[in-house]
């Protein structure tokens, strides 16, 4: 959801006015439209009042860089061969930089050997093709991290 769209239901959900939150912020009714419309961004004292007055953490509030039907939009608009040009290591080794590192230190043969054969497992057991077998494994892997996190 986009910041202004996530100011607009926030100030609903409050059953406030655009004048209403303007007389507490101090700001025009017109400054908090550009704000609801994207148009412009409150500054960083601005969205700490608004937080305050939508009993919303600061995080809360502005977390709109993550919209997950944007997400899921780009995968689906992604091709196979603009995927095969990614060097996806490269691109979440600048989040991660343990998978920019890690070759160094593990003996990474041994591994893909076992996943290798738990691949085959799968193909042989339930009939998949391999990249089937690859993305259950990989959302088996991606289910245990979860669960360990809590």
């Amino acid at each position: 959801m986009r910041l202004g769209n996530r100011l607009f239901h926030a100030r609903k959900k409050h059953g406030l006015s655009q004048e209403d939150v303007a007389g507490k912020l101090g700001v025009s009714r017109q400054t908090v439209s550009k704000w609801e419309t994207d148009e412009t961004l409150p500054d960083i004292r601005q969205a700490k009042q608004m937080a305050r007055l939508y009993n919303l953490s600061l995080d809360e509030l502005i977390e709109f860089d993550v919209d997950l039907q944007e997400i899921q939009e780009a995968i689906e608009r992604t091709s196979a061969e603009l995927e095969e040009k990614i060097d996806w290591t490269s691109a979440w080794g600048k989040k991660y930089p343990i998978l920019l590192s890690y070759q160094k230190e593990v003996n990474a043969a041994n591994f893909a050997a076992r996943l290798s054969m738990m691949l085959e497992e799968l193909k042989h057991d339930y009939g998949y093709t391999d990249l089937d077998a690859f993305l259950v494994l990989k959302d088996i892997l991606g289910k245990l991290w979860t669960n360990r996190k809590k």
